[in-house]
């Protein structure tokens, strides 16, 4: 009973704290929805009006009609029309166009008589993701183009390609039909936030007892270690708590982001994971000697590992081998997949236990290594 009293104390502390300083709780009340708009709305992998240059030096009714395949399609958006190769210099050094198409004089002709054209698709490789991208359109609409040409030919000739067999692909995606960059990027977003909102908040909280002079007291007083990181972590957990909240109702409601699988694995999850996430911060703030050093040893662990080594934005199967094996040092990379995997996929628990374990395994650990290293601390 007087170990629940001490933490009770130590708690009602970190409250008070935290009502003196409306700053703070606005921070981590309102950045976390601040944080989710930016992310959902400047973050997506959709690549649509790809601005295209297009330079036609054949000038005849068949390189037009291959032109208007550009400028009907919802990939490409044609800006300008060139007159020579200098204008496809000019438009990618003044980031006018990202993809140049070329028809070359003769491809009229060229067809007509029955041979292989061929046409110049340049595209701009400072911006990966819209090359890679606008070179398999590139080749998609190529081969619908020459579909129509063979199609084309076969009525000039009388023939019927229509009993001749073909290949037609019924490709349907799971999970995320639209293939929205939203549906993708907030269960991740969610994580992302939460890591930095906790680590970053609890990182400051024993330095600032440090800070204060209050440290010495709390140490000679029957407090033990375990019932101060206890009631240090009551406060944040709550309020990290009301951030899932607000954050799962913002995606859900305003942002149409499914949520299908098991709300309670959810919440488990999320708790197991907040969990780690301020045993990150205490055991950053049990070794750091100042606050501006804590700050940015929080920065460090909570946002870098969490945006880059958690499958959040990047696959992680495309890194190199050593990294995937520090990823898995970091709890972010297990609540991304168990949120992905509820909002998604309709996951329960017998598809996710592996993530839960993972994940109370982490809390554990982080928090047991926090208690140990504050303990050292306060032996020097």
């Amino acid at each position: 009973m007087n170990s629940w009293i001490r933490i009770g104390a130590v708690t009602a502390k970190e409250f008070k704290h935290l009502w003196r300083d409306p700053r703070t709780l606005a921070i981590v009340i309102l950045l976390p929805i601040i944080q989710l708009l930016l992310f959902a709305y400047a973050l997506s992998f959709d690549v649509t009006e790809v601005p295209t240059i297009v330079i036609d030096l054949d000038k005849s009714a068949l390189s037009q009609r291959y032109a208007n395949q550009y400028a009907q399609s919802t990939f490409f958006n044609v800006v300008a029309n060139g007159t020579q190769m200098d204008d496809v210099d000019t438009a990618f050094e003044k980031n006018e166009a990202r993809v140049a198409v070329i028809i070359p004089a003769g491809f009229e002709h060229t067809v007509d008589s029955g041979e292989s054209a061929e046409v110049a698709v340049l595209v701009d490789g400072s911006e990966p993701n819209s090359a890679k991208v606008g070179q398999v359109y590139s080749v998609a609409l190529n081969q619908l183009f020459s579909a129509e040409l063979t199609q084309d030919w076969a009525e000039r000739q009388g023939l019927d390609l229509s009993s001749v067999a073909t290949l037609e692909p019924r490709i349907r995606t799971w999970y995320n039909p639209d293939r929205q960059s939203s549906d993708y990027l907030i269960p991740g977003l969610m994580v992302v936030i939460l890591a930095i909102v906790t680590i970053q908040q609890t990182a400051v909280t024993l330095v600032r007892e440090r800070t204060l002079g209050t440290e010495e007291q709390l140490e000679v007083s029957p407090l033990k270690q375990v019932e101060l990181m206890v009631g240090k972590l009551i406060p944040w957990t709550l309020l990290a708590f009301i951030d899932v909240i607000v954050i799962v109702a913002i995606g859900v409601f305003g942002m149409g982001v499914p949520l299908r699988g098991s709300i309670p694995v959810l919440a488990l999850g999320a708790t197991l994971f907040i969990f780690s996430s301020l045993g990150f911060g205490l055991a950053i703030s049990a070794v750091a000697p100042s606050e501006d050093t804590a700050n940015i040893g929080a920065l460090m662990i909570a946002f870098l590992p969490s945006f880059l080594l958690s499958g959040f934005v990047f696959p992680l199967g495309q890194m190199p081998e050593i990294v995937q094996w520090i990823s898995y040092v970091f709890p972010a990379r297990y609540m991304v997949d168990l949120a992905r995997g509820v909002f998604l996929k309709g996951g329960g628990f017998a598809e996710l236990w592996p993530d839960l374990a993972a994940l109370t395994i982490a809390s554990a650990a982080l928090l047991l290594i926090a208690t140990v290293l504050y303990a050292r601390k306060a032996r020097k």
